[in-house]
């Protein structure tokens, strides 16, 4: 993993300042996001070095200790989802895509995946975070991928009110959460409101602008970018792909 992190770092400084993650569309074997020629940012590259070791810690790194990755952490490839809850392709994708990802790629030690909140549905009621407030208080109690998978499975549409205080309480009651006090108290309190904001930060600064979004990460390969609810196949190419290189 430390080996990933250092040569993600090192073209990160092209990729990461010049924001070039949004100008690519997504190819069906997923897009890689090509090296930046530097040689006019020698200047800014000792400047930007910290700012791009802590974007890609943050990235290899799940949001809370108790919001851990799925699978293994020394996997060849790490894939890490940004998703808002109330998506409807982000929903799409979790009913069709994850469960055969997890199963041939991820539950086999070849994946690394984790979710990092990205929460562009947001209108005044701040329900897209509030949901991915709630998966972290769930985590507290050692329940996140279980509350993250419940919110999916009671998606009801984008902005339609589904996501409400008394309906997370009730997805929180659905999977067993045991401290129903302690739960709410975390929602009062906004105790993960920073944590879900960085990880909207995170996202607008390697520049991304829609959800589903998928990093791919592969040890000594430029990273990928798969924009939108691609199907099972597309992540078996590029998976696949990784492992024959």
């Amino acid at each position: 993993m430390a080996n990933k992190m250092m040569y993600i770092a090192a073209i990160a400084a092209g990729i990461i300042v010049v924001g070039i993650v949004a100008a690519f569309a997504m190819s069906p074997t997923g897009t890689s996001l090509p090296e930046v020629n530097d040689s006019n940012n020698n200047g800014n590259n000792d400047s930007n070095a910290n700012e791009n070791e802590q974007i890609m810690r943050q990235l290899l790194s799940p949001a809370i200790p108790d919001a851990p990755a799925l699978g293994n952490n020394n996997a060849r490839v790490t894939i890490v989802e940004f998703g808002d809850y109330q998506c409807t392709w982000c929903y799409r994708w979790h009913q069709s895509t994850k469960d055969p990802l997890m199963a041939d790629y991820v539950e086999t030690g070849m994946v690394r995946f984790m979710f990092k909140d990205f929460p562009i549905n947001d209108h005044s009621d701040k329900a897209s975070s509030l949901a991915a407030q709630a998966s972290y208080c769930a985590a507290d109690q050692g329940k996140y991928w279980e509350y993250h998978d419940e919110l999916y499975n009671n998606w009801n549409g984008e902005n339609t009110g589904w996501v409400t205080r008394g309906s997370l309480e009730q997805f929180a009651r659905n999977i067993g959460i045991s401290d129903m006090d302690a739960f709410s108290d975390c929602l009062d309190s906004g105790k993960y409101a920073d944590v879900v904001k960085k990880n909207y930060n995170l996202a607008r600064s390697i520049g991304l602008n829609a959800t589903p979004s998928f990093i791919v990460l592969v040890d000594g390969e430029t990273p990928k970018l798969m924009r939108g609810a691609y199907p099972f196949s597309s992540f078996q190419n590029v998976i696949e792909e990784a492992y024959q290189s």
